[in-house]
Order: structure tokens, then sequence, then C-alpha cells
């Protein structure tokens, strides 16, 4: 990444919650074009990290830089407005829509008859097929059952496309994506994140999971006890360099 500018930054955060101190002056970087693992213990700070990255908490200090100036979001629809969106295990879609109302849902599409908005389901179902296709290369065999009924992979994808839709979309934040998924879905959503970062997206993943870390990260951030443990090229390291920055056994070089 030498010479090349951030999409996003991270500069001295620092969280605290009445007296407990989540984060304590952690950098980050993100670029165009790579995926970004952060790893730690449960408690090392990741969620309160991509909490603050997308807008959902304020830091107490530090801040964050987009394009190298700063920039401070007061909600997580600023961060949405601004590219960064994020992907959270829970996946937040509505079990009852289809994937296409799911992909539109708060943002619904609309047509006018006689002067009265209705909402352009047609449309809708067009612009979700090719989303789906043409970012993710996933088709589904029926697009007009509910979410419930698709498999985990498959909601992954509705739910990426949710935020890939945006065509001004350049950071996407990923939380335990390949979490409750079979070895065939997970290698599926491997090969989602590949494609996004093969096109550009900065991909920032929160994992647990080391083989899905090596997979398909380029960099990995290491979080123990609130504080940013090293910063390490995964191709420079072994499983085991990065299980003892985790557990504090190893430092980084």
């Amino acid at each position: 990444m030498t010479g090349q500018q951030p999409v996003i930054s991270m500069r001295g955060i620092t969280k605290r919650f009445g007296g407990v101190v989540a984060l304590n002056g952690v950098d980050l970087d993100a670029y165009a074009g790579e995926v970004l693992a952060i790893v730690g213990d449960n408690g090392a700070g990741k969620s309160t990290l991509i909490k603050i990255l997308t807008g959902v908490y304020q830091p107490t200090e530090g801040h964050v830089e987009l394009d190298g100036k700063r920039f401070a979001m007061a909600d997580h629809s600023e961060a949405i407005a601004n590219g960064i969106d994020a992907v959270y295990q829970n996946l937040a879609l509505a079990d009852h829509l289809t994937p296409a109302q799911n992909l539109f849902l708060g943002s619904e599409l609309t047509r006018n008859i006689f002067g009265i908005p209705v909402l352009d389901n047609e449309r809708m179902l067009q612009e979700a097929t090719e989303v789906l296709k043409s970012r993710l290369g996933v088709e589904l065999r029926d697009m007009n059952v509910a979410a419930e009924s698709l498999s985990g992979g498959q909601r992954q994808a509705v739910a990426i496309a949710r935020a890939v839709r945006h065509s001004d979309l350049r950071v996407l934040v990923m939380d335990e994506p390949t979490a409750a998924l079979g070895p065939q879905e997970t290698a599926r959503t491997l090969q989602l994140i590949k494609t996004l970062r093969d096109q550009g997206l900065a991909v920032i993943v929160i994992s647990h999971a080391l083989d899905d870390v090596f997979e398909i990260s380029d960099r990995v951030h290491v979080q123990r006890r609130g504080r940013c443990e090293g910063v390490v090229m995964t191709k420079d390291v072994t499983p085991e360099d990065l299980l003892g920055l985790i557990t504090g056994a190893k430092t980084a070089a």
C-alpha cells in the first residue's frame, strides 16, 4: 500500500463508556481494493471500533479521516451517504419480504398512476436481480420467495447486495460474515468478498475464523484489550503468529 492514500483512516480513537475504556488510542487505515481483517478476542474492542467507523458511535477522543480529510459522522445514515456501510452478523433482513423488497427497504422505488405514487415492484425486481448478478455474480432461483426461505449464504448475498446497490459505496464493513454457515456457503461468501475487493472496494472483515482471514485478507489488524496490538501483511505471518498477537504472547515486528 506504499504511496497509496487510505480511503478511510482512524486516528487515536478512544471510546469510554463511563469508567470502562473500550478503545484506547487506536489507529486504522483501509485502502481501496483490499480486504482488511480485524481480529481479536471478545472484549478486544472490535465491534466498538467498527461502530465508530460506520457512524453508530462517536469517539470520545480521536477522529476519522475520509480521503485524508477529517470527517465526522453524526449517525449511520450519514456514513452511508458518504459511501460507508456495514453488513452485521444478524443481516437485518425482513424475513417476510422478498429479496428485492429487502434491497429497497426504506428507499422503495415508486411510479405514478393517475398522479398517485405506487410501489414499482417490477423495477425493484429488475434492479435487484441485476445488482445480485452484476456485482456479486449471484442468481437466485426464485426472487419472489420470502427471505426466510433462503439459505444462509443466499441471505448473506442479499444483505451484501443491499449495501453495494448504492453506486457510491466505497467502504464495506462485514461482521462475522461466515458465522453459522456451512463449508460450501462459507466458500461462496468468501468469494463474494474477493469479488467486491476486486471491484475496488475497501472491505473490512471482522472474523474469529482464522482460516477465513488467511483465505481473503491482504492485511490483518489485531485488537487486544482495547488497543491495536499490530497490523501485519497476511502473507508474512502464520496462524500461530496471529494467535500470539491476539493473546499477547507475541508482539508485531
